[in-house]
């Protein structure tokens, strides 16, 4: 009997879907799930038809992080080895989460159930996420003495704050779904029952927002973070000014304008 592919990946409408597809394992992601993996995010990236990636998985967990099997090779005996070893790691995570920091398109994640460890480093690099009633979230590598080191700390901090990565990272703590939410970590909490139709609706509302729009807006939030309140009001009024000068602003501005005194709100 075939076995079936560990990610499947799919075309609907403009959404690049890639599913995690190892149930039995509870999704851990493992070196030739990566690989697949890798390449989709490259599909998407080169690809103008496709607009945006949803990540999903098979089975009850979303992710049980990384598969401990392919870990239990040789390790470094030295500090620097083993720094050297979480930056160039085998499954190539570190890259591949930076790439789709990179891509000006957005990646979507839904988390239809637990989502640990390399599958929430996963998802941090994701520009939104999407949790089911049925999600958990945790980083149990406090369980063996180490930290989340595939940007599960820098990034991790940097979304939900200090307080709230010291009670996942140092204090080793679980939070449910609206837990989540409430912190920050992910964006919407839909119910089990209707989680894949509204985790499909709002793709499919993502990919009639325009590109260029949101590839910019991606950008200039990622900047204006990380600079002083002058210098991100800068950001966003250059963004804005290449914005301006492309045809579709001045093309949807003047019909949107023309329609005010229709019954149009004006914006």
């Amino acid at each position: 009997m075939e076995q079936a592919p560990l990610v499947l990946v799919e075309e609907d409408d403009g959404i690049l879907i890639v599913t995690l597809n190892r149930p039995e394992k509870y999704n851990a992601i493992n070196i030739a799930m990566m690989r697949t993996f890798s390449d989709a995010v490259d599909r998407l990236r080169d690809t103008p038809e496709l607009k945006i990636m949803l990540i999903r998985s098979t089975g009850k967990y979303f992710s049980a992080g990384a598969d401990l099997k392919e870990s239990r090779n040789e390790r470094p005996k030295t500090g620097s080895g083993i720094r050297e070893m979480h930056r160039r790691m085998p499954s190539d995570m570190r890259r591949i989460w930076d790439e789709m920091e990179a891509i000006e398109k957005p990646f979507v994640v839904a988390h239809q159930g637990p989502c640990v460890g390399g599958g929430l480093e996963m998802s941090l690099s994701c520009d939104f996420r999407l949790a089911s009633t049925n999600a958990r979230y945790a980083f149990p590598e406090g369980k063996f003495a180490i930290l989340p080191a595939t940007n599960g700390v820098s990034r991790l901090t940097r979304m939900v704050g200090a307080s709230w990565a010291r009670y996942l990272v140092m204090a080793n703590m679980e939070v449910d779904a609206e837990e989540a939410r409430m912190m920050g970590l992910v964006h919407k909490v839909f119910p089990a029952e209707t989680f894949d139709e509204q985790v499909m609706a709002f793709c499919r509302h993502l990919a009639r927002q325009n590109s260029e729009q949101m590839g910019t807006a991606k950008i200039a939030i990622e900047l204006a973070r990380d600079l002083g309140a002058h210098q991100a009001a800068s950001v966003e009024r250059l963004a804005n000014s290449a914005l301006m000068l492309m045809p579709d602003y001045s093309k949807i501005h003047d019909a949107h304008v023309s329609n005010i005194g229709k019954g149009t709100k004006g914006g």
